[in-house]
């Protein structure tokens, strides 16, 4: 492993969801080799469970899960695990307290991610208001959730927090979008110092030029969130092509700068993961790999990728973060 004068922040993990690299893998993430890590019927009425958000919780983990159930509604739920790998989601939906009426009328909710703040836990997703925007909420013991106001107006999605204030503000990363499959998506980055309202807005990353990066050239947007680095954020995002068989969704990763997130410091050119195996190739929506969580030990360098498959089922990957960043570096188009 290079770049051992990496610094990582966090709190140490030493016991997230691991599997060595295999003797023959040359790649920079490898995939869990009992993936899905988590089925698409694990409850009764799930049609599939993806694109979900963990983060350590007690002395295990804890999560808000992306399920879309039988009738095909778009939901999310609870869910806790001891050691990463199995996990216990709970059957009901996650009822939101607190909000004002006019947002607090389900309608639907997808892709979450989950960031521990300043003593909460706080949800974010694609919230149903008119079209997709994002969604926040705080809860403390993934149990009672407390719904505060939408973060932006519609059409929004993939709203990430950074881990931290910056510059005594929260921080967000979202991709402004359309009310369908968007076919275009750049990400932004915006501030707040109440959690409500939102403003500061700046550019961070257009798709790629099809003839410089492919993987990535119609749209892109944020993934799980960022990690602190002595060489900038880690950002891991997701990349679109739109290939003569339909969209392809894979991922890739960036170095954003710790105090100005806006400004990239470089940029992979390369993916990380793209679909491959049958679990990604297969499924409700074929050829997608869609990250939404990331644990990673700052002691080890080690992290563990939690990411969607095909819109069906939840899969798992591995890595060290100093090499992730060397690879950032090594093959950017900045």
């Amino acid at each position: 492993m290079k770049n051992d004068n990496l610094i990582i922040k966090g709190p140490r993990q030493p016991n997230i969801p691991w599997e060595e690299r295999p003797s023959s893998c040359k790649d920079v993430l490898w995939r869990y080799s009992r993936n899905p890590v988590i089925l698409r019927d694990l409850l009764p009425d799930s049609n599939s469970i993806f694109n979900s958000a963990v983060v350590p919780y007690g002395e295990g983990f804890a999560g808000v899960f992306r399920v879309d159930d039988k009738n095909r509604r778009m939901t999310l739920h609870a869910g806790f695990s001891k050691d990463g790998f199995k996990w216990e989601i709970c059957p009901d939906t996650i009822r939101f307290e607190g909000a004002d009426p006019e947002v607090a009328e389900w309608v639907y909710g997808y892709d979450p991610r989950v960031t521990f703040i300043d003593d909460h836990y706080y949800v974010t997703w694609c919230n149903g208001y008119h079209g997709p925007t994002i969604g926040i909420a705080w809860t403390d013991d993934f149990k009672t959730f407390h719904q505060l106001e939408n973060a932006f107006l519609p059409y929004n999605r993939n709203g990430v927090l950074f881990p931290r204030k910056i510059r005594g503000r929260f921080a967000m990363l979202s991709r402004p979008s359309d009310t369908g499959h968007t076919a275009f998506g750049d990400i932004f980055y915006s501030e707040s110092p109440d959690m409500e309202y939102w403003g500061r807005h700046r550019h961070v990353m257009a798709p790629a030029p099809f003839e410089v990066s492919a993987w990535q050239c119609m749209k892109i947007g944020a993934g799980p969130v960022p990690i602190e680095t002595s060489e900038g954020w880690l950002l891991i995002y997701h990349g679109v092509l739109r290939s003569c068989n339909g969209y392809v969704y894979a991922f890739g990763s960036a170095l954003l700068d710790l105090e100005e997130p806006w400004k990239v410091i470089a940029r992979s050119g390369q993916y990380l993961i793209s679909p491959r195996e049958i679990y990604e190739l297969t499924g409700d929506v074929p050829n997608v790999t869609f990250p939404c969580a990331a644990l990673h030990d700052p002691d080890t360098g080690r992290i563990a990728v939690y990411y969607g498959c095909a819109d069906t089922v939840t899969g798992l990957a591995f890595g060290y973060i100093p090499e992730i960043v060397n690879f950032t570096k090594k093959t950017s188009i900045i």
